[in-house]
């Protein structure tokens, strides 16, 4: 690294080069913010989808994950990270920046839509699988909790002022040319990366005779005997797949049921926001507080019943209040759990496994993403927008049970990266045994 680290999330941005990385992910989080407004909003306004088209969308955009997420991790583990993280902006840049020009020409289809989503979510596994890995090489180990709450921060304030900004150009512009800023943002944030001089560690060479498939396998090995690892994939697994439940039909059911306007839409998904930021803003504060483990717990277990107001929520602006607080109250708790598990996975693996252990977590807890999208479209198009989100709001309640019956239940603190099983390749042993739960502390249950 290039600069020396000082302790503290104030002193983050004494390094220069995660200022740049900082600065890179709020680029592309903006741009990506518009897009998440105005794909939808094109393919309901200006093509007439249906909710399962829809739903199809949304499988698209992450059936990337299932399809080369396993063989990305190996992969990464092999090469340097960051010309992988710049090479994947610009694809991105060129997938989206494409839907302008061919709304201009009047020759969009949704064929062109399902292709740009699927084409940028392959580019986003390498890229997220890249950047996962890349963070610890940048921010010692004692600084990566404040290092992905710096980037859930800017998440989070992406995801209120992007919506906003969003909704605003589908209304000016149309929903088609209000993509081109995410185009923009993507080309921007390759810029910033390209400015990083982080001097990366050279990935191990491969062994002789090692395949692909025998390092895939190594990651899988690693997460599923990891008993931690396994509960926590298991969790966000099934959070991920009702939240797919919702991304599939929350647009139909906010212009055709709730009558919302783009401006309004934009502004929903800008104050739900609002709960992400609060959320990125105090879990560094929240884990000293109350345990990284208890948090794990009770970031799920506190905010999963407010998804029951989305169901809830009627027409006009009294129901786009009542689903934007429960948004927002979901998204808090999933942001302060993600820096509290993304962290914990990030400094107890070996710095050879990063790839492959964030690869194999984001195939099994992404991986429902299509399968939620395509199950919220069948059942928006068989009972309704409503009868879908009924469906994931109650499946949001089961979320919390993988870790109130492991054992987290009875942990303060997560253990060290020394006190965590790792079973080897060759033997197949584990080492160490996970440490034991601090008799002195309380269960971490809500």
């Amino acid at each position: 690294m290039n600069d020396t680290p000082r302790p503290g999330r104030d002193r983050l941005l004494a390094h220069r080069d995660f200022r740049h990385l900082l600065a890179g992910a709020a680029a592309a989080q903006a741009g990506s913010q518009v897009t998440l407004v105005a794909l939808p909003l094109v393919a309901v306004l200006e093509l007439d989808a249906s909710p399962f088209q829809v739903g199809l969308l949304t499988a698209a955009e992450t059936a990337a994950f299932l399809l080369v997420g396993l063989p990305a991790g190996a992969w990464l583990d092999r090469v340097r990270k960051l010309p992988v993280l710049v090479r994947a902006d610009v694809v991105r840049c060129l997938a989206v920046g494409s839907i302008p020009p061919a709304a201009l020409a009047g020759v969009l289809t949704m064929a062109q839509l399902y292709l740009v989503a699927l084409v940028t979510g392959v580019a986003t596994v390498f890229f997220d699988v890249a950047h996962q890995s890349f963070l610890p090489q940048v921010l010692p180990r004692e600084q990566l909790v404040g290092g992905n709450g710096a980037l859930e921060t800017v998440r989070s304030s992406a995801q209120i002022a992007g919506p906003g900004l969003g909704g605003g150009l589908v209304q000016l512009l149309g929903a088609p040319l209000a993509i081109a800023a995410d185009a923009v943002g993507y080309l921007t944030s390759a810029v910033l990366l390209l400015r990083i001089r982080v001097t990366e560690a050279a990935p191990p060479a491969p062994e002789p005779g090692r395949t692909l498939r025998a390092e895939v396998a190594e990651g899988i090995r690693f997460v599923l005997r990891h008993r931690l690892l396994r509960v926590i994939a298991a969790a966000t697994a099934l959070s991920n797949l009702f939240a797919a439940v919702l991304m599939a039909v929350q647009t139909v059911f906010w212009i055709r049921v709730l009558e919302l306007s783009p401006v309004a839409v934009g502004l929903l998904l800008s104050v739900s926001a609002v709960g992400g930021l609060a959320g990125a803003l105090c879990a560094g504060w929240l884990a000293g507080r109350v345990g990284q483990a208890r948090l794990i717990l009770l970031s799920t277990a506190v905010t999963a019943p407010f998804a029951l107001l989305w169901p809830l929520a009627r027409g006009g602006a009294g129901g786009g209040v009542l689903f934007a607080v429960g948004s927002g109250a979901v998204l808090c708790g999933a942001v302060v759990y993600n820096v509290a598990q993304v962290s914990f996975r990030q400094s107890v693996c070996p710095p050879e496994l990063l790839g492959r252990m964030n690869a194999t977590m984001r195939f099994l807890v992404w991986g429902t993403l299509p399968l939620g999208a395509l199950a919220g479209g069948a059942v928006a198009d068989a009972a309704g927008p409503r009868a879908a989100l009924w469906v994931c709001a109650l499946g949001f309640l089961a979320v919390p049970l993988p870790l109130l019956f492991s054992p987290l239940r009875g942990m303060r603190d997560l253990p060290a990266a020394t006190e965590v099983a790792v079973p080897t390749a060759e033997s197949g042993t584990a080492g160490p045994r996970d440490a034991a739960p601090d008799r002195e502390t309380r269960s971490g249950t809500a």
